[in-house]
């Protein structure tokens, strides 16, 4: 797999950028397809739009950089720290930065319904995150361990799990590719797009606001806490009880968040309903 969709001149466009702005491109598409339903203001939902796509970049590759600085970017010059076009973005990074973005804007232009645009957005998080993992794929991140399953991937010289595999003298350092390793972002592609038709589906028979965008946190949590068992892009340090791997923890605090809003907005709206 060539991580280089083309060049221009010397200038290399990598098929990581390009599926990564595809994932914002159809997430912003169906999300605003979902907002004409729900009948919210069409500038409200593209000004929006644009927030989240800078606050996401943003707080995915901060949190990439933070995680990786001694590693990658101590020394390095200031533009490696800004290049999004090879990889280094870290979802929940991006997840935070974008929720972040909505509850600004929705509190400062108008107070607009947060839970209605949180539930309209909410089926294509994981439609733009499966393209994400897509790239992830062409990139050679985010890899799964070794395997010899008929459907395990090997990645390139030069590529992240290639260096890992190298660097851990698993393979030689002049080896043409990585080790058959799971390919953990096809696993994660696939369970984004199931969370995506099952959320789209509750979209049109949501009982209360806010219901959508709860049961995504715990959707994904669970995806999430799963596909991490065959990832192999992490070191022991980094380990909770030397096996669960920094996206399950993240997931065991995003699980019970969702759970207990799905609680209190369901209470809530049968409150008002009785009022």
């Amino acid at each position: 797999m060539d991580p280089i969709a083309f060049k221009i001149g010397g200038f290399a466009i990598y098929w990581y950028g390009i599926l990564v702005a595809g994932g914002f491109m159809a997430g912003l598409w169906t999300a605003s397809r979902r907002c004409v339903l729900d009948k919210l203001d069409g500038k409200v939902i593209s000004d929006l739009g644009v927030w989240i796509i800078i606050a996401g970049m943003l707080g995915a590759r901060a949190m990439y950089v933070l995680t990786y600085w001694d590693d990658q970017y101590a020394g390095e010059p200031l533009w490696q720290v800004l290049d999004f076009r090879r990889g280094g973005l870290v979802f929940y990074g991006g997840f935070i930065g974008a929720v972040l973005a909505v509850i600004l804007y929705t509190r400062f232009h108008g107070k607009q319904p947060l839970w209605k645009i949180a539930d309209a957005f909410a089926p294509s998080i994981p439609l733009g995150h499966a393209l994400g993992r897509l790239g992830c794929l062409m990139y050679g991140c985010c890899f799964g361990v070794a395997c010899d399953l008929p459907w395990a991937v090997q990645f390139p010289a030069h590529s992240p799990a290639f260096g890992v595999h190298a660097a851990l003298g698993q393979v030689p350092g002049d080896a043409a590719h990585s080790l058959y390793v799971h390919p953990t972002q096809i696993y994660s592609a696939l369970l984004n797009v199931a969370l995506y038709g099952g959320l789209a589906w509750l979209y049109r028979r949501k009982r209360f606001d806010g219901q959508v965008f709860a049961v995504y946190l715990v959707g994904y949590s669970v995806n999430r806490f799963v596909v991490e068992f065959f990832r192999g892009d992490y070191s022991v340090e980094g380990m909770w009880f030397g096996w669960m791997k920094p996206g399950q923890q993240l997931s065991l605090f995003l699980l019970p968040i969702g759970i207990a809003l799905i609680v209190t907005l369901r209470r809530r709206a049968m409150a008002k309903r009785q009022d």
